[in-house]
C-alpha cells in the first residue's frame, strides 16, 4: 500500500503543501495548468529557497492587479494574518460556497479532483459556519475564499491525486503561538477556525511566536490524513520539503512529505490483502427518498460500495444501518459527506482487513455488440467471472431484449472463448 507522511513539525499551510508536493514529485507545469484552467486571474511561482539551511521548494501564489505580485494573505505570509482591507485590488475578494463550487465544477479537472477541493472547501465552510452561528451556504470565505486559496486547495487535489496515495498520515502539528489579526479582531494562535477543524487532531506549541497552521492547511490535513501517528514503518520511494515564507532562526520551517510502501503490507499486498475502513450509520429518520442520492453521492466521492441493512432501533422505530466501504485515505471525507447529506448525528469507523481475488476485464462478442466481463482469479486459475452490468443493461435497454438473456449470452461467449 502506498502511504504518505505529512511530518508537520512547523505546522501546515496551503502553499507548504504545495511546495512539499512539487519537491516530491508531482510536476510544476501540471499544477501551473490547473491554475489555469480555473480561471481565477492567478499563476504559480516556484522556486528553491533555504529555510534554516534545509533546501526546499517555495510556490507562490501571484494575482492578477496593476501587476503581479505574490498574495498577502495568511497561507502565504506564514505565520501572520492580514486585516480584509488589503484585499480591495483581488477581484471577489470574499466568496460563497455557492460560487467556489461553480469555479471548481467550470475547470477542466477529474472527478476525483473536484470532489477533494470541494470536501476541503466544505470542511472550512462547516468550521466557519460553527464558529458564527450560521448556515454553510451563507459562510462567505473571505481569505479563504480568494484566488490565492482556491489555487491552494484545488492544487493540493491535484498534487494528492497524482501521487497515487493509498493512505495519508500526518504527524501531530506544532500549531505555533503568540497572537493573530484576522478579518473579526485579534486570536490567540490557533485562530478559531483552525481549532475547529482540528478538533480530535493532536496538536502542540513549540513555543513559536508565529501561526504554523492555516485554516487552509488545517482543511487539508482534515480531509486527506486518515489518521495521526508517528512516522510509519514504509520503504521511502520519494521525499519532498515545502517551504513556508518566513525563515526563523534555528528553525526549519518547512513541510516534509515522505512517500513510500507501507512495510507492513507488502507482503499482504502480494497476498491480494488489503485495509479498507467500514463506515456505519444508523438512522431512523431519514426520509428514504434520499437514500439513492446519499449512495450514488458516496459512491461518486470514492466509496467502494454502499448499502443498507433494516434494523430495529430504540423505541421501536424501524430504522436502517448505511454502512459505506472506503479506502482509508477517503474515510474522512466520506464521513463528512454521511454529515452533511444524512441525519446521523455520529458515524462509526474502523478498519478491517479484506481478501480480494486478482481482476481483469476482457471483451466478448456477442450478437448485439461487445460486452465486457470481469474475470476474478485465484492463485492463477479462475475463480469466478460476470458480466459486466450495465453493458449488459445498455444492450438490452436498445434492442429490447430481456436483460437475463443479455447476460447469458455473455456467459456463453466467454466459455466458448475459453473452450477454444
Amino acid at each position: 500500500m502506498r502511504i504518505a507522511y505529512l511530518d508537520c513539525f512547523s505546522g501546515i499551510s496551503g502553499d507548504m503543501f504545495l511546495g512539499a508536493l512539487v519537491d516530491a514529485g508531482v510536476p510544476a507545469p501540471v499544477l501551473q495548468q490547473t491554475v489555469a484552467e480555473l480561471k481565477v486571474g492567478a499563476r504559480l511561482e516556484v522556486s528553491r529557497v533555504q529555510r534554516a539551511g534545509i533546501s526546499a521548494t517555495k510556490v507562490d501564489v501571484l494575482v492578477r492587479g496593476k501587476k503581479d505580485r505574490p498574495r498577502q494573505n495568511h497561507d502565504h505570509e506564514h505565520g501572520h494574518h492580514h486585516p480584509a482591507p488589503r484585499k480591495a485590488a483581488v477581484a471577489h475578494g470574499h466568496r460563497g460556497l455557492k460560487e467556489i463550487r461553480g469555479i471548481i465544477a467550470a475547470a477542466g479537472l477529474p472527478a476525483g479532483v473536484k470532489t477533494t477541493a470541494l470536501s476541503i472547501f466544505e470542511a472550512l465552510g462547516v468550521a466557519e459556519a460553527k464558529i458564527h452561528n450560521t448556515s454553510v451556504e451563507k459562510v462567505h470565505f473571505h481569505e479563504v475564499g480568494a484566488a490565492d486559496a482556491i489555487v491552494d486547495i484545488v492544487g493540493a487535489a491535484v498534487g494528492a491525486e497524482i501521487l497515487g496515495v493509498d493512505e495519508w498520515v500526518s504527524s501531530p502539528l506544532n500549531v505555533g503561538g503568540g497572537t493573530v489579526v484576522c478579518d473579526h479582531g485579534r486570536f490567540p494562535v490557533p485562530a478559531p477556525a483552525t481549532v475547529e477543524l482540528l478538533r480530535g487532531a493532536p496538536v502542540y506549541s513549540s513555543g513559536l511566536e508565529a501561526e504554523l497552521v492555516t485554516p487552509t492547511g488545517a482543511a487539508i490535513v482534515k480531509t486527506l490524513a486518515s489518521r495521526f501517528a508517528s512516522f510509519p514503518a514504509m520503504k521511502i520511494a520519494a521525499t519532498g520539503y515545502g517551504a513556508g515564507t518566513r525563515d526563523f532562526p534555528g528553525h526549519s520551517n518547512v513541510l516534509r512529505l515522505t512517500v513510500g510502501e507501507a512495510a507492513s503490507e507488502s507482503r499482504a499486498a502480494a497476498q491480494g490483502e488489503d485495509k479498507i475502513t467500514v463506515l456505519e450509520a444508523s438512522l431512523d429518520d431519514l426520509n428514504p427518498q434520499l437514500f439513492g442520492y446519499v449512495m450514488e453521492r458516496a459512491l461518486a466521492a470514492g466509496a467502494l460500495d454502499v448499502f443498507a441493512t433494516s434494523v430495529q432501533m430504540k423505541k421501536n422505530r424501524p430504522g436502517i444501518l448505511l454502512t459505506v466501504l472506503a479506502k482509508p485515505k477517503d474515510a474522512s471525507r466520506l464521513a463528512h459527506l454521511l454529515f452533511a447529506e444524512t441525519t446521523t448525528l455520529g458515524v462509526r469507523m474502523r478498519e478491517e482487513r479484506r481478501h480480494v481475488l486478482h481482476r481483469r476485464s476482457l471483451s466478448v462478442k456477442t450478437p448485439w455488440g461487445a460486452v465486457r466481463l470481469k474475470v476474478a482469479s485465484l492463485n492463477g486459475s479462475v475463480a469466478n467471472f460476470a458480466p459486466e452490468y450495465e453493458d449488459c443493461r445498455r444492450i438490452a435497454a436498445r434492442r429490447r431484449l430481456p436483460l437475463k438473456s443479455v447476460m447469458q449470452e455473455a456467459v456463453r461467449a466467454y466459455l466458448e472463448k475459453q473452450n477454444g
